[in-house]
């Protein structure tokens, strides 16, 4: 497995192994790489004959205050993950490399981003989809694949994929959990043993609502209420945002009719975990 850092390196190599006929998975990821990761690698082995991950903290998805200069960064143990996984290269580019000084270009989309991580987050998906499709157009691949965890992401990236005809297949991937139900995140690793126990309640306060569905309850704001009522027993909790959406299109939903995303973004301490249901 290779480390490279420069388009310019990479390039030849995937037209080399487009020239062979041969099929290119690529995982997009901001590093500090955990099993969730590793089980869209696996994935991606699985169904292409070459596997790029993408290892690169993308400075224009964070805004002022957000946690771009602390965010964990360890490139050496990405690399075994990866090599296990069975990837063939890590792209692990400098800032500068992927962003000129005068940049001007960039990729944005109206609806699916107004609301969720959207509404607290307001550069984010631009950010988000200027450096998905970048990757794109430098490593060509024949399937992208993405988390589920990172759901309102997921359909983001469906929908620019569709919208500016990207020849390539969007492969959305189940949330790996901790054994206790915590949604694996690079983020977990801010958490202290009192707010690692306290996040917890993310996952209990979702099945609380999955739970409701799954027994018939249509009523989105008798679901909502039951969520926030039961992160609010969590002191360490803050609220962002419990919210209840049509799963593609991202639209608020009153009455649960169609496939539905029950999403939720709470800060532990200050530290912002995001988990949802697909149901």
């Amino acid at each position: 497995m290779k480390i490279i850092k420069t388009i310019e390196e990479l390039r030849p190599i995937i037209k080399g192994w487009k020239r062979e006929g041969l099929t290119v998975g690529l995982v997009p990821t901001m590093g500090y790489l955990h099993d969730g990761h590793k089980s869209l690698i696996v994935k991606a082995v699985s169904e292409n004959d070459k596997v790029v991950v993408s290892d690169f903290v993308n400075p224009t998805q964070f805004g002022a205050n957000e946690d771009l200069s602390s965010y964990p960064r360890d490139i050496e143990r990405d690399a075994a993950l990866c090599e296990a996984a069975g990837a063939d290269i890590i792209f692990h580019p400098e800032p500068e490399e992927m962003y000129f000084p005068d940049k001007c270009t960039f990729v944005d989309m109206d609806k699916l981003t107004k609301g969720l991580c959207g509404k607290t987050r307001p550069v984010h998906f631009s950010g988000v989809c200027t450096v998905v499709s970048k990757l794109f157009n430098i490593v060509t691949p024949d399937r992208a694949y993405f988390g589920q965890k990172d759901a309102q992401q997921l359909a983001v990236i469906k929908r620019m994929v569709r919208d500016l005809n990207f020849d390539i297949t969007i492969v959305g991937c189940p949330i790996v959990r901790e054994a206790d139900g915590l949604a694996l995140s690079s983020r977990n690793t801010y958490l202290n043993a009192e707010e690692r126990k306290a996040a917890l309640i993310l996952n209990k306060s979702l099945t609380i609502g999955k739970e409701m569905i799954e027994a018939g309850e249509k009523d989105v704001e008798k679901v909502r209420e039951a969520i926030t009522k039961s992160l609010q027993t969590e002191p360490l909790a803050k609220i962002d945002y419990v919210e209840i959406v049509n799963s593609e299109n991202m639209e608020p939903m009153e009455q649960i009719n169609s496939s539905v995303l029950v999403a939720i973004a709470v800060y532990i301490g200050k530290t912002r975990l995001i988990d949802n249901v697909m149901l």
